[in-house]
């Protein structure tokens, strides 16, 4: 039975207040039915795993460095993250992929790195809004997916997050079928990289303008193990609804 995750992505959010919002998190949800993470800035990492040290919450980062130390000026390590406080870490968001040009293969050697420093590697895939119009999703996300993860990947180190570009951030959502059809299709391509009884256990994620309003139906689909949330996950308020949600799915 794969455990269901709810995961905050707080991007470039946060000052040492937010850290208010992540101990109203954790007082909210003493004992979850679903694992909690939330991965705030570097600047926070170190003081957001000292507010939850005692809760059911986890904290990641937001991103990471395929060398484990070295002169990669502003660069973090998957190590430096875990000394931290991390227990996992996002790689290949589609923010990263745009913003850094950040290949497949610099993803998976981020991906192996994670793995390597002891964290649970997140690996985003996803399509733009012209490769969805012109039907190029489901071979776009077998690109990446092969390409990204590391063949090596466990089930326990392993988290696949299907992020719509065109949905993140939005409002946009696809619809209930079209988020089914990419993740039974993600399930199957990790059959096929991983083998079976991996990517059985291998939780998949969706990403792209979740809320509390839109949470129960899309946790309800087949193959969707939790989300990973963005601009909700900032505010305690926002991000309960949808941890709550989840618990019940």
């Amino acid at each position: 039975m794969r455990r269901k995750l709810a995961a905050g992505n707080w991007k470039m959010n946060g000052t040492s207040a937010a850290l208010e919002e992540l101990a109203t998190l954790a007082q909210a949800h003493p004992a979850p039915g679903c694992d909690i993470l939330i991965c705030p800035p570097s600047t926070l990492l170190h003081r957001a795993a000292d507010t939850v040290a005692a809760s059911a919450v986890a904290v990641g980062g937001q991103d990471c460095h395929a060398k484990t130390s070295g002169a990669h000026t502003g660069d973090i390590s998957a190590d430096m993250l875990r000394d931290a406080g991390a227990t996992s870490v996002i790689v290949g968001h589609s923010e990263r992929r745009t913003d850094h040009g950040e290949s497949d293969a610099q993803v998976q050697a981020k991906a192996e790195a994670a793995i390597a420093a002891g964290l649970i590697a997140i690996v985003c895939v996803g399509e733009s809004l012209e490769q969805r119009e012109a039907g190029e999703t489901l071979d776009l996300i077998r690109a990446q997916l092969a390409g990204s993860v590391p063949q090596s990947s466990k089930a326990e180190t392993l988290v696949v997050a299907y992020e719509p570009v065109w949905a993140i951030g939005t409002g946009k959502v696809p619809t209930i079928e079209q988020i089914a059809e990419v993740h039974d299709f993600m399930r199957t391509e990790l059959a096929q990289h991983l083998g079976e009884d991996t990517a059985a256990g291998v939780r998949l994620l969706y990403g792209g303008s979740v809320k509390a309003s839109n949470a129960a139906e899309i946790f309800a689909v087949t193959n969707v193990d939790g989300a990973l949330v963005g601009g909700a996950s900032l505010k305690a308020a926002d991000f309960s609804p949808i941890v709550s949600a989840l618990e019940k799915a």
